[in-house]
Order: structure tokens, then C-alpha cells, then sequence
């Protein structure tokens, strides 16, 4: 199966240090939804994997999350794209679950379901944490420098897991992908 893991927040849509709250507040970054829609017909599944404390901290609720990702749906078969799962920790950052990146519960959760090993899948995020989740699930981890991640760059690139490639942004890395680039 070709599959590529995406963080949400920072990769397909723009993030905000207030959480996105409601679909008002979910907007693509350029070109994301259109790079989800090249990985489609180029056969990959794309499967979202992403921390939502705000349902933990009482920023949202489920029915809000759901509302959130609904937009996201639609604004992707719009653009001839798909995603096919979409797996997320609701837990605040102070809480000890596996779920919540760095850790890889969320990517041991992904494989199980899809009963898919994740050994050198693309996962790509925009936060250290996110690829030392995808490292630690034994993903190719890929940064994307929109959202957090030219702050990530700069502040912690000597804690990168060894093999992290770094992308102008989601599009860039579907190009990667889809000319074979070693993943």
C-alpha cells in the first residue's frame, strides 16, 4: 500500500497559537489541498495524524472537531482529493497517554488499523514533535517549513531525527514523493 502521513495543523492548514477553534477558523495553506489531490491519483492513501488538545483544555468539542474536518472533506473533494483516515490525540499536553505525539501511539494506532507497516512511510509535520513520532514509528519524517516549521528549523534542528528531509511546504514534498525520491 503507498500511504503518506500528514500532521494537520501547519501542513494542510494554516495553525494559530489560539488552536483552530471552528471551520471559520480552518483555512489551507496554498497548494496543500492540491498536493493531498496528486497523491490521490497517484494511488497513495493519505491518513492524518494529529494532536487536538483543545478538546482536552475545553477550547472545542467532538461535534466542532467533526464540523472542522467536515470543511476539510469538502474543501478536498473540491480539489479532486481525499483523505482517507484521520487519527488524533484529544488529550491536553500535561497528560501521560501514548497517543500524543512525540509519542507514536497515534502511528501504532494507524498500522493496526490498516495493518500496514509504517517502515520508511513519508510522514510529513511541521513541529519537532511531530518527527520524532514519525522516527520513533520508524517513518522517513519530513519537515515542512509552514506553520511552526521554520521556528522548528531554527530552534531545534540538532534534536532532527538523523534521516529528517526538510520541504518549502506539503506541495514541495509531494513533488519529492511522487518523483521517487528516496523515502
Amino acid at each position: 500500500m503507498k500511504l503518506v502521513i500528514l500532521d494537520r495543523d501547519g501542513v494542510i492548514n494554516f495553525d494559530s497559537a489560539q488552536y483552530i477553534k471552528s471551520p471559520a477558523e480552518w483555512k489551507p495553506i496554498p497548494g496543500s489541498l492540491e498536493a493531498i489531490a496528486r497523491l490521490n491519483h497517484a494511488g497513495y492513501k493519505v491518513v492524518i495524524v494529529t494532536n487536538q488538545s483543545g478538546i482536552g483544555r475545553g477550547l472545542f468539542d467532538m461535534d466542532t472537531l467533526n464540523a472542522i474536518h467536515e470543511k476539510m472533506h469538502r474543501a478536498l473533494f473540491a480539489a479532486g482529493g481525499r483523505i482517507d483516515a484521520i487519527f488524533y490525540c484529544p488529550h491536553p499536553a500535561d497528560s501521560n497517554c501514548d497517543c500524543r505525539k512525540p509519542k507514536p501511539g497515534l502511528f501504532k494506532q494507524l498500522a493496526d488499523c490498516l495493518n500496514v507497516n509504517l517502515a520508511g512511510v513519508p510522514a510529513i509535520g511541521d513541529s519537532l514533535r511531530d518527527l520524532e513520532a514519525a522516527a520513533a514509528a520508524g517513518c522517513q519524517p519530513m519537515l515542512a517549513l509552514t506553520g511552526k516549521g521554520k521556528r522548528t528549523k531554527e530552534e531545534g534542528k540538532d534534536r532532527f531525527p538523523a534521516n529528517t528531509l526538510e520541504f518549502a511546504d506539503l506541495a514541495a514534498a509531494v513533488d519529492f514523493i511522487l518523483a521517487g525520491g528516496e523515502t
